[in-house]
């Protein structure tokens, strides 16, 4: 196998810089970390550039042998992610999708709507969700933390590699988008007497998480199609977003 034992070896300062989003949206790449992550990517076939493993590393490649270095401890250590790592690391491509492309292969199913959402654990919760609740894309809007940052592909534990996610700078890119795929964009608020069940929210929809302190903006609220809400008792005003996105996700695998 191969060996790793120089921080100035390029494979090791490429993985340094991809701990940054910006270097992360300029070359296209990210980081994936731990032996089951590896296994559900190489699963879903993505590109796999490079894999790295720590000397002690007794697990699997599954498939990948060809890729693999083996990387110095101590050098490891400095990208390691998480503090009992299971010694595996791979630069994986992102995937690359377009809205444009999306249509054109059949744009079915229910999208969910990332709006402003700043917490890694929330986002990769909501994707992971979405996937296991049969949703067919996620649609990430401007001022959303990255989603292919580490936190983030933690926490979806695999459906970023089976979801696919478009990028949208606009409100109005995003409307334009949704009707042109026959949904209609649901928006959760206090603004309305509907409550979520009310509603029919098992296809055709395209589901909005807002921000965790502020909420969808005002500009999507405007302009959504439907307005709803979930019941809560007592002087709760919220929930999590995480947890509201799995209520209102999993109407659609509600049986009638």
């Amino acid at each position: 196998m191969r060996t790793i034992s120089s921080k100035d070896n390029k494979i090791f300062r490429l993985c340094q810089q991809l701990s940054q989003k910006k270097y992360r949206d300029k070359l296209g790449l990210y980081l994936i970390e731990g032996e089951n992550l590896l296994e559900e990517a190489v699963k879903n076939g993505a590109e796999i550039k490079t894999v790295l493993a720590r000397p002690d590393y007794g697990g699997c490649f599954f498939g990948t042998e060809d890729k693999v270095f083996s990387l110095d401890d101590n050098l490891f250590r400095q990208l390691a992610q998480t503090e009992t790592s299971q010694g595996i690391i791979a630069i994986v491509a992102k995937p690359e999708i377009s809205p444009a492309r999306f249509l054109d292969e059949g744009g079915g199913g229910n999208f969910v709507v990332l709006d402003r959402l700043q917490d890694p654990g929330n986002i990769g919760t909501i994707l992971r969700t979405a996937d296991a609740a049969g949703y067919s894309l996620a649609i990430v809007l401007k001022g959303t933390a990255d989603v292919f940052s580490s936190k983030v592909v933690r926490a979806a534990t695999g459906s970023l590699f089976r979801m696919p996610v478009v990028f949208m700078d606009s409100v109005d890119e995003l409307m334009e988008f949704t009707r042109a795929a026959g949904k209609k964009l649901v928006a959760t608020c206090f603004d309305t007497d509907r409550y979520y069940y009310d509603e029919n929210l098992k296809e055709n929809i395209a589901l909005i998480i807002g921000n965790e302190g502020n909420g969808i903006s005002r500009e999507l609220i405007e302009g959504s199609d439907l307005k709803i809400k979930i019941p809560m008792h007592g002087n709760i005003e919220s929930l999590n977003a995480s947890v509201a996105a799995g209520i209102l996700m999993y109407e659609a695998v509600r049986p009638q």
